[in-house]
């Protein structure tokens, strides 16, 4: 059986993604943990690079915040930021085929008893449900009308599940949760300002998969997003956001679907991107 290796955040750091897929073993199949643009030195060849993987049934890749970024950028409904390094998609003849590509791309992956997201799962959502939810965003961002939901998609509120939200809200707080999420209170409302250390969110509220009777406690969840966490393997969940456009790393660790496996598990690492900005 070939090896199956989750990976984390790439943010555009193609020479990092070359050297990473020449270490990895040759018949092995990747899924990108989201983010898989911006703030890196080549964030369009990153994507192209990508992009053939998943063609060639290699990989598979999560959307990340970043990449969503992207997809409004492409849309209109937001402007390029100082750190940005999107530009050349937007300019490359390829746009179109790079932006209908991204938009197809899924939000959560799991056979079962694996979780892949990008950023988090909220406790009162079980494996099922938190896969369910992923498909909704998925689904409007494949149809004709997904630069409204773009147009929608930024906002701190709801900050709390509820299974009765509806329309624009109900997708806004999916998409911050598997997106965006760090924090959250045992109930579940979301936090987004903190981004450093595991202690370091306000009073009452945690790391999301500390949250006490977590509804996926029992699926092995792998997540990036989070760089200042660096390698991160605890009960059942592992980081694999080492900074790769700060000056870190990029890790892709071989998947295991229980926590004892975890621990034997093949990593490897190849350096990252020191980032002029990088403090």
């Amino acid at each position: 059986m070939n090896k199956i290796f989750a990976v984390g955040d790439v943010q555009g750091c193609a020479p990092s993604l070359k050297a990473l897929l020449k270490k990895l073993p040759k018949k092995s199949k990747m899924i990108f943990l989201g983010d898989l643009v911006n703030r890196g030195p080549n964030s369009l060849g990153a994507l192209r690079q990508l992009k053939a993987l998943q063609e060639s049934g290699r990989a598979e890749c999560i959307l990340g915040n970043h990449d969503l970024h992207l997809l409004a950028i492409d849309a209109g409904i937001r402007k390029l930021k100082p750190l940005d390094t999107v530009a050349p998609i937007l300019k490359a003849p390829d746009r179109k085929e790079l932006i209908h590509w991204v938009r197809n791309r899924p939000l959560a992956l799991s056979n079962g008893k694996v979780l892949a997201v990008h950023a988090g799962v909220l406790p009162q959502w079980d494996l099922e449900q938190t896969i369910e939810c992923a498909h909704e965003v998925e689904k409007v961002l494949r149809s004709k009308s997904y630069k409204t939901f773009l147009a929608s998609m930024y906002g701190n509120t709801p900050s709390k599940w509820s299974n009765s939200l509806k329309g624009h809200d109900r997708l806004r707080v999916i998409t911050n949760a598997l997106t965006r999420m760090r924090f959250c209170t045992p109930t579940g409302r979301m936090e987004f300002d903190s981004k450093e250390g595991l202690e370091s969110g306000p009073k009452g509220f945690i790391p999301w998969f500390k949250v006490p009777k977590r509804k996926t406690q029992d699926a092995v969840i792998y997540f990036g997003h989070w760089s200042t966490l660096g390698l991160l393997r605890d009960q059942n969940v592992v980081g694999l956001d080492t900074g790769c456009v700060w000056g870190g790393k990029l890790t892709a660790m071989e998947i295991s679907a229980t926590n004892r496996d975890m621990k034997k598990s093949q990593i490897i690492q190849v350096a990252g991107y020191d980032h002029p900005l990088r403090v």
